[in-house]
């Protein structure tokens, strides 16, 4: 059975139909009425949170494609501009920023890469760092609210999405400052010249985004503080975006909402299905007992939480680099949870371990999938692309095992 569903995977069937077909199989084997099939898939309804899902993404597709990627550049670089490194933390968190609401960091080098990339050539940065900075840049946002990946996560899991939402915080914010900390040192060291505070400047972007500005007072705000439920959070975020955007600032035109929304919900709609299927699945493989058996040859080899958790990020590296993090999560997070548990992992932290170990992977060589939307959206070749994003790599990995080995850092507002 397992040959026959890597050879599905190698002929390019869609990962749904091979999850579904595997748990099927798996019914069929324990003679269990396919039917029970049927009510796990359909159990997906019964999730209250579900209507985050497509409300994040729609809002996400509306802001990235109104010019409030350009207004947010404009101000954090009235704000930022006049130090030594500006221009390039700017682009660490108006990055950040969409990938946390589109939940795509390929979208986010396409779409805001296109701004900032020039910006930073033109502003006497190195092409080389230029060029790192916005690979890098693209999954920062991977931990903050309202993340998709995040959500999906809490789904598999059955971990409370609020919880991973306050968890992901200071981990998100650790991996910016590190960043940042690597800029300020190549700012200083180099011969640029900086540009003087300008409050008019400050004052006119300001005006400029004040429509903007509130979203993420509100909303984040909103979740972070428990007032909002993530269902309502996601409803009010799309609702004001739809505003600002269609009727205030009329940046996208009424008839345009139809295909936008429905290029949003096909990622909805891919998301949704292979949830719905891995639902049936993981029940199927928690019933036979797999996680155990998987635990058991573990153990074997690992004694202790520590060398658990090294393995993990080695394993969870490689997986990044081959595989899209919607993928992972339905698949690997199943198996994973309850051999972590036997290793006194919590299910929240080992969710922030996963999706920053994650997002570290699409910059993990040869394969890593930002290594490649970079190389193919800026014209460079593959090997630029890799010397280019060493230095945030690793960083980043250093930031990556703050995260795992210091578990009060994602756990502290639980």
């Amino acid at each position: 059975m397992l040959g026959f569903l890597a050879i599905l995977c190698f002929v390019g069937t869609p990962l749904f139909a091979v999850i579904a077909m595997s748990a099927m199989l798996g019914y069929y084997s324990e003679e269990i009425d396919l039917m029970a099939f049927v009510i796990e898939v359909l159990g997906l309804a019964d999730m209250p949170f579900l209507s985050a899902i497509p409300l994040f993404t729609v809002a996400g597709y509306l802001l990235s494609e109104s010019d409030a990627p350009q207004r947010l550049v404009r101000l954090t670089d009235a704000i930022l501009g006049w130090m030594p490194c500006g221009l390039a933390i700017v682009s660490l968190f108006t990055c950040a920023f969409f990938t946390a609401f589109t939940g795509a960091s390929g979208v986010t080098i396409i779409a805001i890469g296109a701004i900032l990339y020039p910006a930073l050539n033109s502003d006497a940065y190195d092409e080389s760092f230029s060029l790192g900075l916005i690979t890098t840049s693209g999954s920062l946002g991977l931990l903050f609210a309202p993340s998709l990946p995040l959500i999906l996560y809490g789904v598999i899991a059955e971990v409370s999405i609020d919880d991973l939402f306050k968890a992901g915080l200071l981990p998100g914010l650790l991996m910016l400052l590190m960043l940042s900390v690597y800029c300020f040192w190549i700012g200083r060291h180099s011969n640029r010249k900086t540009k003087p505070f300008n409050f008019k400047k400050l004052v006119h972007a300001f005006r400029e985004s004040i429509w903007e500005l509130p979203l993420p007072i509100i909303v984040l705000g909103g979740i972070y503080s428990g007032f909002f439920a993530i269902s309502e959070a996601a409803a009010i975020t799309a609702l004001y975006v739809i505003l600002v955007e269609v009727v205030i600032l009329r940046e996208i035109k009424v008839v345009q909402l139809p295909s936008l929304m429905r290029e949003s919900m096909l990622l909805v709609g891919g998301i949704l299905i292979v949830l719905a299927v891995s639902l049936a699945s993981t029940n199927y493989m928690i019933d036979s007992g797999i996680p155990q058996q998987i635990f058991h040859t573990i153990s074997s080899v690992v004694t202790n939480q520590f060398t658990f958790l090294a393995l993990l990020l080695c394993f969870l590296l490689i997986l990044g680099a081959i595989l899209d993090i919607f993928a992972a999560i339905v698949l690997v997070v199943p198996l994973l949870l309850p051999v972590a548990s036997q290793y006194n992992v919590d299910p929240v932290h080992l969710g922030i371990i996963f999706l920053s170990a994650m997002q570290l992977g699409y910059l993990t060589p040869p394969v890593g999938l930002n290594l490649f939307i970079a190389s193919y959206r800026f014209n460079k070749s593959i090997a630029t692309v890799y010397a280019a994003t060493l230095p945030f790599f690793v960083i980043l990995l250093i930031s990556v095992i703050m995260i795992i080995y210091w578990p009060q850092l994602t756990l502290i507002f639980l």
